[in-house]
């Protein structure tokens, strides 16, 4: 199938609009109204996100950073981290999104694959990194109020001390809408961003997003949600924006779209996002499993949990009317003003999936993949069947690889427009999962009739973080390995606690003639001395001993599947 009838298929424009020609259309449109705020902190409305904006392209400028050059952002959720990734997008350098989680060694090695050329940072960030790792840098900027926070080059210094006398001879009048004009990208697939899977060296993959899929991504929640998202609507961004979906579905849908963006600026436990959900009250809520099985487990099933309760929902005319109060109850809970939830990342716990779907909540559950930027599949709460992520989104399509695609779990297949371009600088890596034009997601499911699509496991080892951070446990077992009496590991995950399972060295236990108390608390050593190099979502809660070896193929690896 040629490239035009293969476009015409997924509703694909031959001439797809340029992604930042949005953002400009946004910012002008809805100059007056609210755009960003820090939770219970200060307001930035549309005029001055396109202030700092043109400041930080004055910046640039003046810092010979040419489009197409990698500008890297690492830092809590916050309205200057949007800023420095708006301005970048807008000026036409590739934007390098980083978890601020990593720790320090992990994004040394980002900044330096990446080679970006300057690199925003965030208040903790700014205290963790060394500099001096990261040598082909020209600046490093202070995100909390873009000083600067390392320069290596006299253009950079001179253009953020006399910043803004350069504003001011640019506009000697004052900034207005008509001076708002960004960059427009000359070929959809040319390179918007980089997203890196991971931080450590040998496991770090940086998919290779083009403008396409940012757009492919834009328009399929505008062609889905357009109807129950609006101008001055307000949201809240609780996942990381560095991970594509927050940045895709908390932050540029909504912004693009003229809403009030809330960043809680700070780690989102449950007690603060359901404050913050009944503060805000916002009108759509973008989440990972946990943070809505949390609420739910906390506020509502204990309510509904004693046995006259259960015996009264049975009865079909008290039962109805019971549910109907405990699904406002619930409504309220989340602000009630949402049209739906969209939860994505991992499989919604059963339990609280079937409570929801039986009252009636508006929740849906999506999947995707960073390579997709995010988005593979989606269906509207009132659309959707119970136990499935959706069908295929606008502009993508699926397949299973299997005999039986219906009945026996295959891998999932998608191609479309918000497939990515591979990753940077590992040709390797890329020829693996791209294949005629399909990703090869690596995860396992099946399609019903009406192109369901169902989830039944993941081939790849990738493990989901309880804040949507991705997780690969190699890497963990890289380290843990090579630790004292560790002969063979894995690292799991139950409930949202990582554990780490080893077999102990016998022949060094018994020439050391250590008893098992002393292997416990070597083993703790390990546990301790490891969580000292691992950002926070990677600590292993605790270590467990097996008295046999794990069981293998042929091949020698370890039977994974058996022990998750």
């Amino acid at each position: 199938m040629d490239t035009k009838s293969f476009y015409a298929q997924l509703d694909i424009p031959e001439q797809i609009p340029s992604f930042n020609s949005y953002i400009e259309k946004s910012i002008i449109e809805h100059w007056d109204l609210d755009a960003l705020t820090d939770y219970q902190g200060a307001t930035l409305q549309y005029k001055d996100v396109a202030r700092k904006i043109e400041k930080m392209h004055i910046l640039f400028e003046h810092s010979n950073v040419k489009p197409g050059d990698k500008i890297a952002i690492c830092g809590r959720n916050m309205s200057h981290w949007a800023v420095a990734f708006l301005a970048t997008m807008t000026y036409g350098a590739v934007a390098v999104p980083i978890l601020h989680e990593f720790i320090p060694e992990q994004i040394h090695n980002i900044v330096n694959h990446s080679d970006a050329k300057l690199l925003f940072v965030g208040d903790v960030v700014a205290k963790q990194i060394t500099p001096d790792e990261m040598p082909a840098l020209e600046g490093i900027i202070y995100l909390p109020d873009f000083s600067i926070f390392v320069s290596r080059t006299a253009e950079l210094t001179y253009a953020r001390e006399h910043l803004n006398e350069l504003f001011g001879k640019k506009y000697p009048k004052y900034f207005r809408k008509e001076h708002v004009k960004y960059f427009r990208e000359s070929d959809p697939d040319d390179l918007a961003l980089i997203n890196y899977t991971s931080g450590t060296t040998g496991f770090s993959k940086g998919v290779m997003l083009p403008y396409r899929a940012m757009w492919g991504n834009l328009d399929f929640a505008h062609y889905n949600l357009c109807k129950h998202v609006h101008p001055g609507d307000k949201t809240i961004s609780i996942l990381p924006m560095a991970h594509m979906y927050g940045m895709a579905f908390e932050f540029i849908y909504e912004f693009v779209s003229g809403c009030h963006i809330y960043y809680l600026t700070r780690i989102p436990s449950p007690a603060i996002v359901a404050q913050a959900f009944a503060d805000v009250k916002p009108c759509i809520i973008i989440a990972v499993p946990l943070i809505i099985e949390k609420i739910i487990k906390k506020k509502v099933l204990p309510k509904v949990s004693s046995a006259p309760v259960k015996a009264l929902l049975k009865t079909p005319l008290v039962g109805s009317k019971l549910k109907a109060k405990i699904c406002q109850q619930v409504y309220e809970a989340f602000g009630g003003r949402l049209y739906e939830i969209i939860v994505g990342g991992a499989p919604l716990n059963q339990e609280v999936e079937q409570f929801l779907t039986d009252i009636g909540f508006p929740i849906t559950v999506g999947y995707g993949a960073t390579e997709c930027a995010p988005i593979i599949t989606y269906d509207d709460w009132h659309d959707r069947a119970v136990g499935s992520c959706g069908r295929a989104a606008y502009h993508m399509e699926i397949k299973v690889d299997s005999s039986d695609p219906r009945r026996i779990p295959g891998e999932i297949m998608t191609r479309g427009c918000n497939t990515m371009l591979g990753y940077y600088k590992n040709e390797e890596a890329t020829k693996a999962v791209l294949k005629d034009g399909w990703y090869l997601t690596g995860d396992l499911g099946i399609i019903d009739e009406d192109g369901h699509l169902f989830i039944k496991g993941r081939s790849k080892n990738m493990l989901l973080g309880a804040n949507g951070q991705n997780i690969y446990p190699e890497e963990i077992e890289d380290k843990l390995s090579s630790l004292p009496l560790v002969a063979e590991c894995l690292v799991v995950k139950r409930g949202d606690k990582l554990i780490g399972l080893v077999y102990a060295d016998a022949d060094e236990i018994k020439k050391q003639s250590l008893n098992s108390e002393a292997v416990t608390a070597l083993m703790e050593q390990n546990r301790i001395e490891l969580n000292a190099t691992q950002p926070a979502y990677q600590k292993l809660a605790s270590i467990e001993l097996m008295e046999t070896e794990f069981q293998k193929t042929p091949k020698k690896s370890i039977k994974r599947y058996l022990y998750n």
